[in-house]
């Protein structure tokens, strides 16, 4: 026979009574870090969009996370990996989560050289 699901998030923080409340739950939640998206791409907020860290916005490095924390809780809850053995969600959450930040490093360096070369007028914008 099937064994039950565990009916909460957070690490226990909140608990819920049935599986039909717990997927409107993490819903809810879900939805709040997208309107938080939403909120922060269409007021962008000038101290955000104006500090850099590591050659990018702090915008842009909030977007990034909020994704991250979406996928991980999409994953985690609805694709049941709180379920599983220890060692099958370590591969299948820190894979991505090295490769994503793995992209996000030579995009970066990448996108600065590319500008620096265009900038200091090696190229012209022929574009």
């Amino acid at each position: 026979m099937a064994h039950e699901h565990k009916l909460e998030i957070f690490r226990g923080l909140l608990k819920f009574k049935s599986n039909t409340q717990k997927i409107w739950g993490v819903l809810i939640f879900l939805s709040i870090v997208t309107a938080v998206e939403v909120l922060l791409g269409i007021f962008k907020p000038a101290i955000l969009a104006g500090n850099y860290f590591l050659d990018m916005k702090l915008l842009n490095w909030i977007f990034i996370v909020l994704t991250l924390v979406k996928a991980y809780y999409i994953a985690w809850d609805f694709m049941h990996l709180r379920d599983e053995k220890s060692a099958l969600r370590r591969t299948i959450v820190w894979t991505p989560v090295f490769l994503v930040s793995y992209l996000i490093f030579i995009l970066l360096f990448e996108a600065t050289y590319v500008f620096e070369v265009f900038r200091d007028g090696f190229l012209a914008w022929d574009f």
